[in-house]
């Protein structure tokens, strides 16, 4: 095997882990809000939840660039804090992986929020507990598995991500370059043994993901 630069994997696997975990905080609570909560523009908000599954890659990117370049409020105030620009950074790549791994989690798990047994959310109100306890201590509990299994596969999109991380984070070699771009770029420069174990590798880390994901629906509808 020729030598490699694993940094892009490792940098995958870092940028992956901490985009699923935002993700699942903010999946989570805005599924629970869809399938609980009547609203006004609440069709609106299902509807923009699911956009970015529909969008091109690089529309989303576009979107991201103008939501967080410099030039934006929000990249501004994050230079003026940070004293360094947000986009072309890991923390760009992690804003790029959300973008996709939100919506699969708000899918999956209001979906398996919306099929639990309420009996047992009504049992726990007429006994006094608050909608934060009835969340945490029932209706998630119920509904672990499928959220599990979704979890899994957001983690496997964050690694795979492509089109928007490389207008909002670019190509940078050991800073930004994610394994999917480093593919690429293997794949223009004719390093065909780069980009064979690369692919290899995020293949592998993929399809055990699946198999986990698989495994917990199976063990949800058993």
């Amino acid at each position: 095997m020729p030598h490699l630069d694993w940094f892009p994997l490792w940098l995958s696997l870092e940028v992956a882990t901490i985009a699923t975990i935002l993700s699942a905080f903010a999946g989570i609570w805005l599924a629970w809000v869809l399938a609980n909560r009547t609203f006004p523009g609440k069709d609106i908000v299902d509807a923009l939840t699911a956009l970015p599954l529909a969008l091109p890659p690089t529309v989303l990117g576009y979107y991201l660039l103008t939501v967080i370049g410099r030039n934006s409020i929000i990249g501004h105030t994050w230079e003026a804090v940070t004293g360094s620009p947000l986009v072309f950074t890991p923390s760009a790549a992690v804003i790029a992986a959300m973008l996709h791994a939100i919506p699969l989690l708000v899918k999956s798990t209001r979906a398996a929020l919306e099929s639990i047994d309420h009996d047992f959310e009504r049992a726990g109100r007429s006994l006094g507990a608050s909608e934060w306890r009835i969340f945490w201590w029932i209706s998630l509990p119920l509904a672990k598995r499928p959220v599990a299994a979704a979890t899994a596969l957001a983690f496997a999109r964050c690694l795979g991500d492509f089109g928007a991380t490389l207008m909002i984070a670019g190509d940078i070699p050991g800073r930004t370059q994610t394994v999917a771009v480093a593919v690429y770029d293997a794949v223009e420069s004719g390093n065909t043994a780069t980009a064979r174990w690369l692919v290899l590798a995020i293949s592998a880390i993929t399809i055990l993901l699946v198999f986990l994901s698989n495994r917990l629906e199976r063990r949800r509808t058993a």
